[in-house]
């Protein structure tokens, strides 16, 4: 009769709890209110988040922060940047600077906990690595004992640098300097014997800052995991809602083969699956408390997840990276998108 009791109330438990309605949150509401999206993005990063002479932003993480506005506002133009250097950009979300953070930015669980952030995605799969002048001959991370490392303070590079050294009973001199631009400068003048953060940043730097300033190798090994993605502060679930499901959209998108150039076409489709995800079954914009076609309005103006990798930073961009761990996951890597259901 007891356990006939405890389920009869959990099932009232569960229906209750169904039955409620999405609450927006305060930075939902202050983001709907102003009309703009404030995302943190790096100084500049070739293929992630870089600005030209005019002042416009692009890269793949420039692409996520419009994507968020396209969701929102309909309109992927209603966004406004806050360039941050690694050790501003969690500052600047504690503080409400900025509502996003979508510069590149590895998730963890002390961020996750201590910081008071929630991680709403991954959206570049990475791992740290190191980056030689080619003259120097070295072909391995194992041949760093005792070498001079250029870093960025305030980052997980800095800590994993500081294991990997440890674990391999090596020793190395920290070269710290928050600036990439400064700590760039450093490398090429010789300050410091090697250059290390995500691998995905090496391959930027060689193709943008370092482009005519001698040939560099970046060195096979990876020494951690590097899960790059969007955060966003506690204590607003619905801005969390939204800032992740425009991330797992634009994967759903590439699952499903919609794309910026064939969704007009795929609203006339007869797939449920279809219909439901680009609004034509209404039920997911009202989920996530914007228009039902938010997601249509992201896949037409930024485009899937696959073209904006291809455009920022594929084979045929200055950083030829292969999809490889971001490649989906019916290719063989580790893009899945939560089901859209």
């Amino acid at each position: 009769m007891l356990q006939k009791i405890v389920a009869a109330a959990a099932l009232a438990g569960a229906a209750t709890v169904a039955a409620l309605p999405a609450s927006a949150g305060q930075t939902f509401d202050a983001v709907k209110a102003k009309g703009f999206v404030q995302c943190a993005v790096n100084t500049g990063l070739a293929g992630f988040s870089m600005a030209d002479s005019q002042g416009k932003w692009t890269g793949l993480d420039v692409d996520l922060c419009k994507a968020i506005a396209a969701a929102m506002f309909g309109d992927a133009e209603k966004v406004k940047f806050t360039p941050t250097t690694a050790q501003q950009r969690f500052v600047a979300l504690q503080s409400g600077e900025v509502d996003v953070i979508t510069r590149n930015a590895t998730q963890t669980l002390m961020r996750d906990t201590s910081l008071g952030f929630n991680i709403a995605g991954v959206n570049f799969y990475d791992g740290q690595g190191f980056m030689v002048p080619t003259k120097s001959g070295i072909k391995s991370a194992r041949e760093l004992n005792g070498a001079t490392v250029c870093v960025q303070p305030g980052t997980t590079t800095e800590l994993n640098l500081a294991d990997w050294f440890r674990k391999n009973k090596m020793t190395f001199k920290p070269v710290l300097i928050e600036k990439l631009d400064e700590l760039l400068q450093a490398y090429s003048a010789g300050r410091c014997d090697v250059y290390t953060t995500d691998a995905s940043g090496l391959a930027a730097v060689r193709a943008g800052q370092l482009a005519g300033k001698g040939e560099h190798t970046i060195l096979p090994e990876r020494i951690s995991k590097e899960p790059l993605g969007p955060i966003v502060r506690h204590g607003d679930d619905q801005w969390l809602d939204l800032v992740k499901w425009t991330l797992m959209g634009m994967i759903e998108a590439e699952e499903l083969g919609i794309s910026s150039r064939n969704v007009d076409e795929m609203l006339k489709s007869d797939d449920p699956v279809i219909k439901r995800f680009l609004g034509v079954t209404p039920g997911y914009g009202k989920a996530v408390g914007v228009d039902e076609k938010w997601m249509y309005n992201v896949i037409k103006q930024i485009g899937n997840y696959g073209e904006t990798f291809d455009r920022n930073v594929g084979t045929t961009t200055p950083l030829k990276l292969e999809r490889g761990q971001n490649a989906l996951w019916t290719n063989g890597g580790l893009l899945y998108a939560i089901p859209f259901r």
